[in-house]
């Protein structure tokens, strides 16, 4: 794959559901080793890698909101599930053959590195996949945005934004049969239709640095290579030189 790749340095943001398949929460050990065979198989191919993992497998902060908890211990309750997170996928690729880093916004010797942005680039030039958990170190502050922060401080070509659907609609798609699919889509526009393809600080993150978001439907595992290799039928490309729609 590596003389078809279109990006040679991304930030994918993975979900947390996507360690835990069908259970309710937990992890699923197909799934993750599921995963990690195929990004594996994209660092194989000359692929610089750095993910940034949810932890809604874990944790989410409506039921912190439903215990009554003040909104700073939720979310570090969620910075906490993504650390879980990311060791267990740290574990998964290195058992797929591919050297793997956690680092971490919060100190956290010696489960995990702080982050460096300069050792993570290091990292990902050496071949290694970097993972960065603990959100931004902050309350308040979504995974989203964590990884268009990363992403932009890491020098990456765009943010992989993996979903359960193959890019951005017009409306639900599982809903309306009548929905269509973008292939591209600038930010002006999604701003304007009010599509909602990431939080607004990690859109607007984006927007203002002229970093692209693919958005793409993850459960198909061919989906990632096609992506990578540039397949308009992929996936959905938002970005400030995107040609409106309509």
């Amino acid at each position: 794959m590596e003389g078809n790749l279109k990006y040679r340095r991304v930030l994918l943001k993975l979900s947390g559901e996507s360690l835990n398949a069908a259970q309710a929460l937990g992890y699923d050990p197909e799934a993750v080793r599921d995963i990690a065979a195929r990004l594996a198989a994209t660092v194989d191919g000359g692929l610089e890698l750095a993910i940034v993992i949810g932890a809604g497998n874990l944790w989410r902060g409506a039921v912190g909101a439903k215990l009554g908890m003040e909104r700073n211990t939720a979310d570090y309750m969620g910075m906490l599930g993504t650390v879980m997170n990311a060791l267990c996928l740290k574990q998964a690729l290195e058992q797929a053959g591919v050297g793997c880093e956690v680092m971490t916004a919060i100190p956290m010797h010696p489960i995990a590195e702080p982050f460096s942005h300069s050792k993570a680039i290091a990292y990902l030039e050496e071949g290694r996949v970097v993972i960065f958990a603990a959100g931004t170190g902050h309350p308040f502050f979504t995974t989203d945005t964590t990884a268009a922060l990363r992403a932009l401080e890491i020098g990456a070509e765009a943010v992989l934004k993996a979903t359960k659907v193959d890019g951005v609609y017009t409306d639900d798609p599982k809903k309306n049969p009548d929905a269509r699919r973008y292939a591209t889509l600038s930010f002006d526009e999604a701003l304007d239709k009010r599509l909602k393809v990431m939080d607004a600080t990690a859109f607007s993150l984006c927007r203002d640095n002229d970093l692209p978001i693919v958005v793409f439907d993850f459960s198909d595992p061919t989906s990632l290579d096609r992506v990578l290799a540039g397949d308009s039928s992929a996936a959905t490309v938002v970005s400030n030189s995107a040609e409106p729609t309509e």
